[in-house]
């Protein structure tokens, strides 16, 4: 769409690791029966009064910092007043004009350069419940609704509309998962609903500074859902614009199936929401000393670790990105250094291998049954010469299936690399007196013969000869 520019803004909303609600004692523990993690306060029984859940504000703390942000050291809790059917008091307790945090940004690497995404603010918010749609379960469509969600600490993170392209969200969201989970806070498990994410669209001609009208796209749960969901969104809005048809200011939905969006309500201003400040909880102030200490348990964020991987390690830009683009992966990849494997090929053999492998399992690292210290070995055995890489990825397959030591498996199996150079030119002279045609062919120039008398001693061997060896001894005898 050459005539038009795409502008996009996202909030997205992490829900945060807390064994308990953001004013309440109840369970945020996922998977449990529906209602059963419910008290008067979550529930918005009259006389039920918010007590804020101090780990979720260190965690905000944390998170903002990560994020580059300012940490205010006023802010204040605001009554959202807004119809949700599966909030049971009718309001959400959130942040309106004084958040926690603030004026964030995020780099991100774009066609080869660097661009930096704004995030104008993050605060603090109550999560709401769930609803089921059941179908017809009373004589006309129904719904279920389960409040253990409701009242789950959520950080909103919401960016300036900075984002050029519905690629260029996705991968903004991806750091931003892959930032929130190395601080910990957050499992950011999309499918389980610990992140979701709204996006804002709106298309403008290029070179013009006004913003054109936006919809917004809700509750979008998976990268590629954001992607494809911004793309019609902005092919929808170009063809409306084309037509000389003005743009609905709307709150839409992504049909994943017909891979479409639907309108499911014009779009509220903040004005519609009558934010007030909650009367049940005193304004919210953090002194320097607390920021401070929250700072010192941050762990090393993935651009200082790809940087790390980069100039230490002599990883080339691309390894290091793949690495480090999961923390648990970038972990194991470390410890198997520990056991003093060299650095490229253990990226080599972690990107390569094991990613391959538990991609074709549908497993995460976290079950994966090769240890750092087994695959540490395994490398050993190869760079020692006691197996051929062809070896090694048979070894590699019977680690996987059993989770054995490869050192066991190599003995049991027989398939130590023979190095003995008595035992491998005995086996040189019988191969040679075998053929001696390709003996013929080899000393006339035909180099194609080297290559089938060396595979002749490897056959003898069962693939347990030492490569260079072999091609060592043929060419001296020969």
């Amino acid at each position: 769409m050459p005539e038009w520019e795409t502008v996009i803004g996202l909030e997205i909303h992490v829900a945060l690791l807390t064994k308990s609600k953001l004013f309440c004692g109840c369970s945020t523990e996922y998977g449990a029966l529906p209602n059963t993690q419910t008290c008067p306060v979550c529930l918005g029984h009259p006389g039920g009064l918010p007590v804020l859940n101090e780990q979720a504000v260190e965690y905000s703390i944390k998170a903002g910092l990560a994020l580059n942000c300012k940490i205010n050291f006023n802010s204040k809790f605001d009554r959202k007043q807004y119809f949700y059917p599966d909030m049971a008091k009718n309001y959400q307790i959130s942040q309106d004009d004084q958040p926690l945090c603030s004026q964030g940004h995020v780099d991100l690497e774009v066609e080869g350069k660097k661009k930096r995404i704004r995030i104008a603010r993050a605060h603090l918010e109550e999560d709401a419940g769930k609803l089921t749609h059941e179908g017809d379960l009373v004589g006309a469509p129904s719904s279920l609704v389960d409040f253990n969600r409701c009242g789950v600490p959520l950080l909103e993170i919401v960016t300036e509309p900075d984002i050029s392209s519905p690629a260029e969200a996705r991968l903004f969201l991806n750091k931003l998962w892959n930032i929130i989970r190395y601080t910990g806070v957050s499992d950011c498990k999309m499918e389980e609903g610990s992140m979701r994410c709204d996006a804002n669209i709106s298309l403008r001609p290029q070179g013009s500074s006004e913003l054109g009208t936006k919809t917004e796209l809700k509750n979008l749960n998976s990268f590629r859902a954001v992607e494809r969901g911004l793309a019609y969104e902005a092919q929808r809005q170009a063809q409306i614009l084309a037509a000389g048809e003005r743009v609905l200011q709307e709150t839409r939905l992504w049909d994943v199936e017909a891979g479409v969006t639907r309108g499911m309500r014009t779009k509220e201003g903040a004005h519609d929401y009558r934010y007030f400040p909650e009367p049940n909880l005193p304004p919210l102030k953090l002194d320097a000393s607390w920021i401070e200490r929250v700072r010192q348990t941050m762990p090393e964020l993935p651009d200082a670790r790809e940087e790390r991987f980069i100039c230490e390690l002599g990883l080339s830009s691309y390894d290091a990105g793949v690495l480090v683009a999961a923390r648990e992966v970038a972990n194991y990849f470390e410890e198997v250094l520990q056991h003093s494997a060299e650095a490229k090929a253990a990226a080599n053999w972690v990107m390569g291998e094991l990613l391959g492998r538990l991609r074709k399992d549908n497993l995460e690292i976290a079950d994966c049954p090769v240890s750092p210290r087994h695959l540490a070995k395994l490398l050993a055995l190869q760079e020692k010469g006691r197996i051929s890489s062809k070896m090694a990825k048979g070894v590699f397959e019977e680690m996987f299936n059993t989770g054995k030591d490869p050192e066991d498996i190599v003995k049991e199996k027989g398939l130590a690399q023979i190095t003995d150079v008595d035992a491998l030119e005995a086996v040189v002279e019988k191969v040679l007196s075998a053929h001696p045609q390709s003996v013929e062919d080899y000393k006339g120039g035909k180099d194609r013969a080297f290559g089938f008398l060396v595979g002749q001693v490897m056959k003898e061997t069962r693939g347990r000869a030492n490569p260079q060896l072999v091609t060592k001894l043929l060419r001296e005898r020969l």
